[in-house]
Formats: structure tokens, C-alpha cells, sequence
């Protein structure tokens, strides 16, 4: 890593599974988790902003990711786990609550841990990331069951990870060239970076393994989220439907949604000075 990056790189025991983060400013903690198929550095762009607004940023390599740890078999990939890892983290950085916010599937963790662990979540944000018992409800039509054919294509073994990995992980380039909305929002380097993150020993098994763990999720006893929420939400996302925010405020009573006309599901990417602004407004409260 260039001795320019104006963040630092931690590792350590956190709860179940060692995990690998950075780390930038001081201030209240803010814990930043990123989606399918990227790691910390989902969040480059956000972490110097975030840092300057008076923020203690830390982004983690989820479980399985990058430079974390990456226990085996599907049941290591529960949400109840993943969950359990941000809880156990905000602990270890020393802080009783964090705000936290996730893109896509760190979204995904993000709504869990608010809901498993309300009292470590001080402020919630989600990006393109629907509400549990909402994407339940919207798997049952047709409108999204279309757009989410891929997951259940990762419920195969072996499969999509010969997949990913084939002609040099072509399908996981063209995510990243084609996904965006915004021209060239992921640079050569970028790409190569990710490459190098899912060629880890035994990181793309782990990272698919977050979606066969989906089909094993138990219901959580309670589905209203306690903590202030955003949601940011993408409207040309290809993936995720407009429609997964329809009734959420029955879930989430304290509310704000923000949506970016221009962006797709790669939001912090598409528009990654208006997330940094809305997320700076949103923190400070």
C-alpha cells in the first residue's frame, strides 16, 4: 500500500474471526461496511470526508473478505454472525455505540446489527440495501425476482466461483466497468485491486457464501429498527427495485430517505460526493 494513503491499517482478534480495518480521523465512531464484490476500499472516497467532518471512520474487510479471516462453511455466513462481528468490533474500538452504514450487502449487515444489537447502533445508514421483511416481501413477485436471478445461480457449488474466476475474473471487471452509471467511476487500479482482494485464499468461496447463508435466515424476534435511519437509495439500480421502499417506514419509525436519480447501485461510486454530504448532515444530526 502507498505511504500516501492518509488512512491506517489494523488487524486484529474481534469476537469469533480476525479482522482486518483502516482507520482515519477522531471523534465520534463511525463503522462503514461495503458490499458484494468489493472490501474496505469500497469506501475510499468517503473516508478522507467523513475523517474531515469529525468522524472516527473505520471500514473492516468483512468476514471472508480481503485481508480478514475466512472461516469455512456456509453456517460461518449467517447474518446473526455478520452482525455479530460489527457488535463485537464497536466493543473492541474501545466505543458502547457507533453510527454505522453499509452499501449492498454490508447494507444488508448493517439493517441486522441495528436490529440484533440496537444498543451498539447510535445512527443507522443504508445504501441500496433493502429492509429484511421488505426484500422478503418483494422476492415473492415478479418485478424483483427478476433482477436477483444471479443470487440464486450462487446457491450452486462450486460453480459461480469457477465462474468469477475464469479469463482472469472477467465477470468481476465487467461488474465494475459496466455496473456504474458515472463513467470511468472505477479506474484500472481499482479493478486490479479487487482482483487481487477475491484471489485471496479461499475469499470468493466466503464471499458467495453470504448468499447461500441468506436462504438459512431465521427471522429476527423484533423487525423495527430503534436507531435514527437514512436510506439512500440509487433509482436506476438494475438489482434492487424502487419498490423496496415502499412501507419500510413501518419497519424504521425514525426515517429519512434521500434518492440520487442518477445513481445505480453502485452509489458511493456513482455519486460519491453527494453520500459524503448527505452522510455528514445526517451523522451530525
Amino acid at each position: 500500500m502507498p505511504d500516501a494513503e492518509p488512512w491506517t491499517h489494523h488487524e486484529a482478534q474481534v469476537g469469533e474471526v480476525r479482522l482486518h480495518w483502516v482507520e482515519q480521523g477522531s471523534g465520534p465512531l463511525l463503522v462503514l461496511l461495503h458490499g458484494f464484490p468489493e472490501f474496505w476500499y469500497a469506501w475510499r472516497r468517503q473516508l478522507p470526508a467523513l475523517a474531515a467532518a469529525g468522524f472516527r471512520v473505520v471500514a473492516p474487510d468483512m468476514r471472508g473478505y480481503n485481508l480478514s479471516e475466512k472461516p469455512e462453511g456456509v453456517a460461518a455466513y449467517s447474518v446473526q454472525k455478520l452482525a455479530g462481528d460489527v457488535a463485537a468490533l464497536v466493543r473492541h474500538l474501545g466505543a458502547e455505540r457507533a453510527h454505522v452504514a453499509g452499501h449492498d450487502w454490508g447494507g444488508v449487515v448493517a439493517w441486522w446489527t441495528a436490529m440484533l444489537h440496537p444498543e451498539a447502533v447510535e445512527r443507522l445508514v443504508v445504501i441500496n440495501a433493502p429492509h429484511p421483511r421488505i426484500f422478503a416481501r418483494e422476492l415473492k413477485k415478479l418485478r424483483q425476482i427478476r433482477r436477483s436471478w444471479y443470487a440464486m445461480m450462487f446457491q450452486l457449488p462450486r460453480l459461480p466461483e469457477a465462474l468469477f474466476r475464469a479469463r482472469d475474473f472477467a465477470v468481476l471487471e465487467r461488474t465494475f466497468r459496466k455496473g456504474p452509471k458515472r463513467p470511468g467511476a472505477y479506474s484500472d487500479e481499482d479493478i486490479r485491486r479487487y482482483k487481487e482482494a477475491a484471489a485471496q485464499p479461499g475469499a470468493l468461496t466466503a464471499m458467495i457464501n453470504y448468499y447461500r447463508a441468506a436462504t438459512r435466515v431465521q427471522r429476527p424476534r423484533t423487525r423495527t429498527v430503534e436507531a435514527p435511519t437514512l436510506v439512500i437509495w440509487g433509482e436506476r439500480d438494475p438489482h434492487l427495485g424502487i419498490h423496496n421502499l415502499e412501507g419500510l417506514e413501518e419497519y424504521v419509525p425514525d426515517l429519512r430517505v434521500e434518492r440520487i436519480a442518477e445513481a445505480g447501485h453502485w452509489v458511493p461510486a456513482d455519486a460519491p460526493e453527494r453520500v459524503s454530504e448527505l452522510m455528514t448532515g445526517f451523522l451530525r444530526g
